[in-house]
């Protein structure tokens, strides 16, 4: 199996390399790229997405570990990366992966530019003279029972942290990257986005919600997907809105984004308009979204291996200890 992410720093010298393969190709105004880099420096040039990557994959690995079915990471941006990871797979016989990439709503940039990543890294996996290896993809999990009761759970958790007297008129708000107009319209992104959005708000039995993005990056002048977090706060606060739950769904990890556009940025602004607000945790390394993932994998392997099916996963996962909160 190979678990594929984007990546992130480890230290405030790993910031801009970092940040110069997200951008690479794109023209970027410098004074943007260093406003990014600041966001980064504020938790010590430490992106926990590396960290909750890791963890997914040690919760899989012990999930596929009677299939047998070794878990390979890959990362688009940061070490390790793709190319290493296909040399690595390839020299130990692997011949055949199912990937998996951690993003559950499709678009160009957050699946198909991955995809397009791993056929980079073949095509110099076979010019280095390795083996070839083929991947096929895990279809779309974004409404997997796991998934939605995971992000069910965690939702209700930061409710319970609400004030008493806000707790009942509260809003569930849920976030996703923001993306192009022109992107969203060739992709399922935003429909995807609804439909997990909806399953939840269900699960929950909460009417009062809305779908919102984060973490534009493009020119002023593009049409990216809105509303913006900050702008719809403090456009609601204007008709009575006094308490929100932030669900970052478009996101399975609490990384960079989420804690500076969230617990920083829209924290300040709720508390510039007098919203209470709670943010719920990204899904990480729940036991219940890893137990998704797993039988998402699994059900792939069945599609295309010959003879007997791979064994399925006991319905009591084996019990993993937790590493301690990224930071």
């Amino acid at each position: 199996m190979l678990l594929i992410s984007f990546g992130g720093p480890n230290a405030v010298d790993e910031i801009r390399p970092f940040l110069a393969n997200v951008l690479r190709g794109r023209r970027i105004p410098p004074a943007r790229i260093e406003a990014v880099v600041h966001h980064y420096e504020r938790f010590g040039g430490i992106s926990p997405l590396t960290e909750i990557t890791m963890r997914q994959a040690e919760g899989l690995r012990a999930r596929l570990a009677s299939a047998p079915l070794p878990v390979y990471v890959g990362m688009r941006n940061w070490h390790p990366f793709l190319d290493d990871t296909l040399q690595e797979m390839s020299a130990a016989g692997v011949r055949r992966a199912v990937g998996l990439i951690l993003a559950g709503h499709h678009s160009y940039s957050s699946c198909g530019q991955y995809k397009q990543n791993v056929a980079q890294a073949q095509e110099t996996l076979r010019a280095s003279g390795g083996r070839d290896l083929a991947v096929t993809y895990v279809p779309g999990w974004h409404t997997a029972a796991g998934f939605i009761e995971t992000n069910a759970r965690h939702i209700e958790t930061a409710r319970g942290n609400l004030p008493k007297h806000v707790r009942d008129e509260a809003r569930l708000v849920f976030t996703a990257h923001s993306i192009p107009v022109t992107m969203a319209q060739a992709s399922r992104y935003e429909a995807d986005l609804k439909e997990s959005a909806a399953a939840i708000a269900q699960r929950l039995g909460w009417a009062n919600w809305a779908l919102v993005f984060q973490s534009r990056s493009g020119r002023p002048g593009d049409p990216w997907l809105e509303p913006d977090i900050c702008d719809y706060l403090r456009a609601e606060s204007q008709h009575g809105l006094a308490a929100v739950v932030i669900s970052p769904i478009g996101f399975v990890a609490d990384h960079v984004e989420v804690l500076y556009d969230l617990d920083h940025e829209a924290a300040e602004t709720c508390a510039t308009v007098g919203i209470a607000m709670q943010r719920a945790a990204s899904v990480n390394d729940d036991s219940m979204f890893l137990n998704a993932l797993a039988e998402a994998v699994l059900a792939q392997c069945e599609r295309y291996v010959g003879g007997r099916p791979l064994p399925l996963i006991s319905s009591t996962p084996p019990r993993i200890e937790a590493a301690p909160p990224a930071r």
